[in-house]
């Protein structure tokens, strides 16, 4: 099973990618955990993204599409895997695509986690003031609603791009979690090649 997960933050993707891990055997790939790896690593392409973090600057799509090329030849990937945090846009979604095709794979699915944005904010709005020392730094009405607006200029168009391509599965990302992983299932099953 070839999947990406996509939805804004705290949708719950993380959640979910860590179920489905379980439920087929796939290996969750996140793109920053990837890419601190190739840097540890020292592959090629880990000294390439290396130098480009070190400047500040952001990691070219090619310079990803590489480690998750890279990445999903390992062992582990095998039995499929989970892009969580790839692709944020078009550009890198054609990338992903190509690279693809080249190694003769396609994605089985991408599953977008449908949530109401006003329902996440007051969500981040009731963990902050339940957590204990404070929340995390990241963990703030003013931060999410600034990845909320990056979300929906840069990756919702996502949405339309798999939705043309037939591989997009729709679930209702606000229902409790062992539902919306049901919904997933399903969604899986009812696309299955």
């Amino acid at each position: 099973m070839k999947l990406i997960l996509l939805g804004p933050p705290g949708a719950g993707k993380g959640t979910q990618a860590k179920l489905l891990e379980d439920k087929y055997g796939c290996t969750q790939l996140s793109t920053g955990d990837m890419l601190r790896a190739a840097v540890a690593a020292g592959t090629d392409v880990g000294k390439q993204a290396e130098a480009v973090m070190a400047r500040g600057d952001l990691v070219p799509d090619d310079v990803v599409v590489g480690i998750i090329s890279d990445r999903i030849d390992e062992p582990d990937c095998a039995a499929g895997f989970i892009l969580d945090g790839f692709p944020r846009n078009v550009t890198q979604a054609e990338a992903l695509d190509v690279m693809l095709a080249d190694k003769g794979l396609a994605l089985d699915a991408v599953v977008e986690l449908a949530v109401d944005d006003a329902i996440l904010v007051s969500r981040i709005e009731k963990r902050a003031a339940e957590t204990e020392g404070g929340p995390r730094a990241d963990d703030n009405v003013e931060a999410l609603r600034q990845r909320l607006q990056v979300y929906h200029a840069q990756t919702a168009p996502l949405i339309d791009y798999y939705g043309e391509k037939g591989v997009l599965r729709s679930v209702d990302g606000m229902a409790e979690i062992d539902t919306v992983s049901g919904q997933i299932a399903a969604a899986l099953d009812s696309g299955a090649k």
